[in-house]
Formats: C-alpha cells, sequence, structure tokens
C-alpha cells in the first residue's frame, strides 16, 4: 500500500516552493544585471525542482508491482510521445514555424506521461 497523502502533501508543498522561487527568481531577474549573478537568479526555481523530483522517486519506490509497471509503459509512452513531437516540431521551425522555448517540453511530456498512465491503468481493471 502506498502512502498516497504524505505523497501529495510534500508534493503539494514542493510546487507551492516552485511557485514562490519562479516570482523570486522574476523579480530579482528585473533588477540584477548581466553576469554571474543573474544566472544564478535564473536558477532559483530548480532548487525546489530537485525536491520534487526527490518526492516522485521517493514515491514511485514505494509503489507496489502493478503501479509501477503501469507508471513504466506510462513513461515509455510519453517518452516515445515527446520525442515524437518535439523532433516534429523542430523540422517544422526549418520550414518557417516559430521558434519554441523549452518550456513547452515538460508539459507535452508530463500530459502524456498522465495520458499513458490512464490508458495503462485501463487496461487492468
Amino acid at each position: 500500500m502506498t502512502r498516497t497523502r504524505p505523497f501529495l502533501v510534500q508534493f503539494a508543498v514542493a510546487m507551492i516552493a516552485y511557485v514562490a522561487a519562479v516570482i523570486i527568481s522574476s523579480v530579482l531577474l528585473a533588477s540584477v544585471p548581466q553576469g554571474s549573478l543573474r544566472t544564478l537568479c535564473a536558477l532559483i526555481p530548480i532548487v525546489p525542482m530537485i525536491v520534487v523530483a526527490v518526492t516522485v522517486i521517493r514515491q514511485v519506490r514505494e509503489l507496489d508491482e502493478l503501479a509501477r509497471a503501469v507508471h513504466l509503459e506510462a513513461l515509455a509512452i510519453a517518452f516515445v510521445g515527446t520525442a515524437l513531437i518535439t523532433f516534429s516540431y523542430g523540422f517544422l521551425e526549418t520550414a518557417g514555424f516559430p521558434r519554441l522555448s523549452m518550456f513547452f517540453v515538460w508539459p507535452v511530456l508530463g500530459t502524456l506521461w498522465g495520458l499513458g498512465a490512464w490508458i495503462s491503468w485501463r487496461r487492468y481493471r
């Protein structure tokens, strides 16, 4: 049995810290001149994202075999789907489409992971 509630609390706290870090980083970037300090300010949100990563990895380690199999399949779907979408768009950029930020990759991956998990869980119902 997984400990879902503690995971959700830890995940929510880490995401709130991430949002706060993004706001702090944005405010600092508006006033800090070019240089290494500005680079460090831009990376402030990475600290809470490391906490998010550790929290997710810890939760995956606590999953039973079926849930692990479901999420492995979901991650495979997300990996392949993200690769196809990002490579396709990369080729479209050579045809004149506007360049997209790397910020678009994670929402694609996360969405496909969720979709992949939903598809995988349906097979076991």
